[in-house]
């Protein structure tokens, strides 16, 4: 004998129950997250309302499955979903130094003038001389683009950042980053619920790439991109704009959609790149093999001779705080300089 009518066969019912369970845990679980790193000054009445609106959550969704209850879970899951979006971000919190300033860009016709840019000299990664500067550039002068990727470990989650390149001066160096405050690390977890703002760090070579090879010890591969200056042009004119509303708005980082890789891909899209989204925007730790095999880098070696002849750590050491720092760490590699 079949199913009855207007009943689904058993595998159907058996899958809908599944998804079902599967969205209701996820919603309590982001709910009990985002109270849990609300804006509440005391993480212990932060965690005690997180476990109980999980317990209350779990309890009205299957063993009580009454309709008052669910629809009074309902009713908070909003309340939070309000909260949550009403938290606002700020410029006014206790910057750590390396973020302390927010660059900003004054741009008249081909002169383009940088506040705010970095250019620390550091002892060790939490020892160095705060330095912020001016630097002027001049948009014609752009002549091409150059990707950076650092790792923490190597694995499939890393930092990426782009450096503009000038045929009348040094490279800048534009790194899309959290602005942690004083005595606060980074939280994957944490930067999905609004708990880091974000910063365009501005900077010399010296510092934004030396401090990662020389002193936080992390595998940094630069990466020459065949981007034409034109296409660099209209990337830095993008970015310039983003800068400045940072300066005037603030914005929350996030790791799915406000981030490193995920920001330049939108960018370069902005610029005129022509591609679609690809697993490696988020896996940005593998995002070089991404670059290699879409043909934005030199396919000349095979791809794993090219990453390995990337690594410029031992580049950094050697060229620490010296004034030809990014011709040094450019000496040696597969692509020959444009």
């Amino acid at each position: 004998q079949g199913p009855r009518r207007g009943t689904l066969p058993g595998p159907l019912r058996w899958l809908g129950a599944g998804l079902g369970f599967l969205v209701r845990a996820l919603l309590t679980t982001w709910a009990s997250l985002a109270i849990y790193y609300s804006n509440l000054p005391w993480p212990g009445l932060r965690l005690a309302l997180a476990v109980a609106f999980a317990g209350f959550a779990a309890w009205a969704l299957w063993p009580s499955r009454r309709r008052r209850m669910r629809a009074a879970l309902a009713v908070l899951f909003l309340v939070v979903v309000a909260w949550w979006i009403a938290i606002p971000p700020s410029h006014d919190r206790p910057w750590r130094p390396e973020v302390a300033v927010m660059p900003r860009a004054f741009i008249e016709g081909d002169r383009v003038r940088l506040t705010g840019v970095r250019n620390f000299d550091y002892r060790s990664a939490d020892d160095f001389t705060v330095r912020y500067e001016e630097r002027e550039v001049r948009l014609s002068h752009l002549s091409g683009l150059d990707f950076y990727v650092s790792y923490w470990r190597e694995g499939p989650v890393g930092h990426t950042f782009l450096s503009f390149l000038f045929d009348d001066g040094p490279p800048l160096s534009i790194s899309i980053e959290t602005r942690p405050e004083v005595d606060e690390g980074f939280d994957p977890l944490a930067s999905l619920f609004k708990q880091f703002e974000l910063i365009y760090v501005v900077g010399d070579e010296r510092d934004i790439v030396g401090v990662r090879t020389n002193h936080r010890r992390e595998a940094v591969y630069l990466y020459r991109l065949n981007t034409a200056a034109d296409d660099a042009r209209r990337l830095l004119q993008v970015y310039l704009e983003r800068i400045n509303e940072l300066a005037d708005r603030p914005e929350f980082y996030h790791l799915l959609s406000n981030s490193c890789t995920i920001n330049i891909v939108r960018y370069a899209n902005a610029a005129g790149r022509e591609g679609r989204f690809d697993i490696r925007h988020l896996l940005n730790g593998l995002v070089d093999g991404y670059l290699y095999h879409s043909g934005r880098v030199d396919t000349a070696l095979p791809f794993d001779e090219l990453r390995r002849r990337s690594l410029i750590n031992a580049a950094g050491q050697a060229a620490d705080g010296a004034p030809d720092f990014s011709q040094r760490i450019r000496a040696s590699l597969p692509t020959p300089p444009r």
